[in-house]
């Protein structure tokens, strides 16, 4: 399980065709790397990869071709830089919100502008994706934190303070990047309730919605 408290920028150090599907060699000096050791997890933009080779300030990560189509990885490039965070330890502060680097689907920004000191960014998310988001919730964009603001059509919207800009490889974005998308856990399992009509004496769809859980109808 990750934060979503992205720790440092690191790069794409290589990428090796591999039995049909890839390895990724990432440079990840900016962390304690001291601290990793072969089989641990670090999300990737938001994906969990396992380290097979930890060579000096290197993390090595096979990705699988499911990976690969399902995420943004497929389309990273040699010197890319990209969001990195190791995976928590039961003592850290949970920052961020619990994500499990599971991605769910990839979006688009459709736009960003200025709001303030901070920037508004636009994400064009699949219809599949934003049943999950909600004003005021969670979501993580590529491994990272964020709050959303509002949901409107086939968009939602997050705002960036300079320091996640700085911090983070959104500063980067642009109209039309692509971005991994993971929606807050809580809310897949609370439609698996919903749908599944296994609830517990006395929860019900309207006490759910009235907690902000889900929303009304869904």
């Amino acid at each position: 399980m990750f934060t979503g408290i992205i720790q440092t920028i690191g790069k794409v150090h290589s990428i090796t065709p591999l039995g049909g599907d890839k390895r990724f060699s990432f440079d990840v000096s900016g962390l304690a790397t001291e601290q990793i050791a072969l089989g641990d997890s670090m999300a990737v933009n938001g994906v969990c990869l396992t380290a097979v080779e930890l060579p000096d300030s290197q993390f090595v990560a096979d990705v699988s071709n499911e990976s690969l189509s399902c995420t943004t990885l497929g389309a990273l490039s040699v010197g890319d830089p990209i969001n990195l965070e190791l995976a928590m330890l039961p003592t850290s502060r949970l920052g961020g919100h619990l994500v499990s680097g599971h991605v769910d689907g990839v979006g688009s920004l459709r736009r960003r502008y200025a709001d303030g000191r901070s920037e508004r960014f636009e994400f064009e998310a699949p219809a599949s994706i934003l049943r999950y988001i909600a004003a005021k919730g969670s979501v993580c964009i590529d491994g990272a934190s964020l709050t959303v603001n509002k949901v409107e059509g086939d968009c939602f919207d997050v705002n960036l303070i300079p320091h996640t800009m700085s911090n983070t490889i959104s500063g980067g974005y642009r109209a039309g990047s692509k971005v991994n998308l993971e929606v807050d856990v809580v809310a897949r399992y609370v439609e698996r309730l919903l749908t599944t009509g296994r609830f517990e004496e006395g929860t019900s769809e309207m006490l759910l919605a009235d907690a902000g859980l889900v929303t009304r109808g869904v």
